[in-house]
C-alpha cells in the first residue's frame, strides 16, 4: 500500500488542520509507504510572490516535521521532482477538455472570469493526477472537495493504460480516515475552522502561545445547557458538539467516551479542560516548530534529501510512461 498526498505551501497552519489532516499522516507512517509533498507547482496557479512561495514552502515543511513527520516518510516539495512536471505533460495528451470542464473547483475558483483566469488552474487536476500516479500510488488521502479530482485521476490512468496496452498505472482508491474529524470554527459551529476568517477567535493556531489556547477556548461559543450523556443529543447544537469533537480526537477517544466523562457539567467546566488537552497535545509541536523555524536551511536540508528519495522512485515511472507514448529517451 503507497499512500501519496500534497498540501498547499500555506503557512500558519491552525488546530483543524492537524487534526483533519496531519495528525492522520502522522499515524499513516506505520501503516503504508507514504510520499508527502508540498504543492509549490500547483501555488503558480495563483497570485503569490516569490519571497512568499519560498517562505510559506519551508514554513509547511517545518510544520509538518514538527508535527511528527519523519524519515518513516517520504517527505520533499514536488518543484525539486521533475517527473511530476513532465508526466504532467504527457497526461495532458490523455485528459480531455470535457472532463476537465466539469471540475467544481475550476468553476468555483474562475467564476465568471473564464477568460482571464491562467490555463494552470485549468489543468491543475492534471499535475493532481500526475503527482499520485508517477509513484504508481495506491491510495490517497482525500476530503470531500479532492474527491472529483482523484477520480480524474484514475480516469487518465484507466484510458492510458487502455490507448496505449500498458499496464503502467494502478487505479487508486480514496484513503478515508474514520477518524479524521471536521472541525468547526470556535465562533460558529456551522462553519469550518479555516485561517481566511477574518476573527483569529474562530480557531487556534499551531503557533499560539499557552495562554492564547486557553484563552481562545474560554471564549469559544458554546450555549447554556449542560453535556448530555449522548453525543448523538449533541446534533442540534453545533457549538457544543464542535468543542466535543475536538476533545475527543486530541484524546485519541471516541466522542461518546467524552460525554460519557463530562456529562451534566456546564462548559465552566469543559472548556478548561479541553484548553488543558489541547495545551498538552499543541505546546511540544509549537516548541519544536520554533526550533526549527530558527534553523530553516535544516529544514531545505531535509527537503532536498526526501526529494532524492522520490526522484528515485519516480524515475522508472516517467521512463515508462515516455517509452509508452513513443518518446525516445
Amino acid at each position: 500500500m503507497r499512500v501519496v498526498s500534497g498540501i498547499q505551501t500555506t503557512g500558519n497552519l491552525h488546530l483543524g488542520n492537524y487534526l483533519g489532516a496531519i495528525k492522520q499522516w502522522v499515524a499513516m507512517q506505520d501503516q503504508s509507504e507514504c510520499l508527502f509533498f508540498l504543492a509549490d507547482l500547483h501555488a503558480l496557479t495563483g497570485n503569490i510572490s516569490p519571497a512568499e512561495l519560498a517562505n510559506s514552502t519551508i514554513e509547511m515543511a517545518a510544520t509538518l516535521l514538527a508535527s511528527g513527520i519523519d524519515d518513516r516518510s517520504v517527505l520533499f516539495n514536488q518543484a525539486r521532482v521533475p517527473a511530476h512536471a513532465e508526466l504532467c505533460w504527457i497526461l495532458q495528451g490523455t485528459a480531455r477538455m470535457g472532463w476537465l470542464n466539469r471540475m467544481t473547483q475550476w468553476k468555483d475558483k474562475a467564476g465568471k472570469n473564464r477568460e482571464g483566469a491562467s490555463v494552470g488552474l485549468f489543468t491543475y487536476p492534471v499535475l493532481q493526477a500526475a503527482d499520485i500516479l508517477v509513484y504508481q500510488a495506491t491510495h490517497v488521502p482525500v476530503g470531500e472537495d479532492q474527491k472529483q479530482h482523484l477520480e480524474l485521476a484514475r480516469d487518465v490512468a484507466a484510458k492510458f493504460n487502455t490507448d496505449f496496452g500498458v499496464d503502467l498505472f494502478p487505479l487508486p482508491e480514496p484513503f478515508i480516515s474514520k477518524a479524521a474529524p471536521r472541525i468547526m470554527s470556535l465562533r460558529d459551529g456551522s462553519a469550518k475552522m479555516s485561517k481566511s476568517d477574518p476573527s483569529d477567535l474562530s480557531r487556534v493556531n499551531l503557533i499560539d502561545d499557552d495562554d492564547t489556547i486557553a484563552a481562545k477556548f474560554r471564549k469559544a461559543k458554546t450555549d447554556p445547557e449542560p453535556l448530555p450523556d449522548s453525543f448523538d443529543a449533541l446534533a442540534e447544537r453545533a457549538e457544543a458538539r464542535n468543542l466535543v469533537t475536538i476533545y475527543a480526537a486530541l484524546a485519541d477517544v471516541e466522542p461518546q467516551a467524552v460525554v460519557s466523562q463530562f456529562a451534566g457539567q456546564g462548559f465552566g467546566a469543559f472548556k478548561p479542560a479541553l484548553a488543558d488537552l489541547a495545551i498538552s497535545v499543541l505546546a511540544p509541536i509549537r516548541e519544536r516548530l520554533t526550533r526549527l523555524l530558527d534553523d530553516r536551511a535544516e529544514v531545505g536540508a531535509q527537503l532536498a534529501k526526501g526529494a532524492a528519495r522520490a526522484n528515485a522512485l519516480a524515475e522508472p515511472t516517467l521512463r515508462a510512461a515516455q517509452q509508452a507514448v513513443g518518446l525516445q529517451v
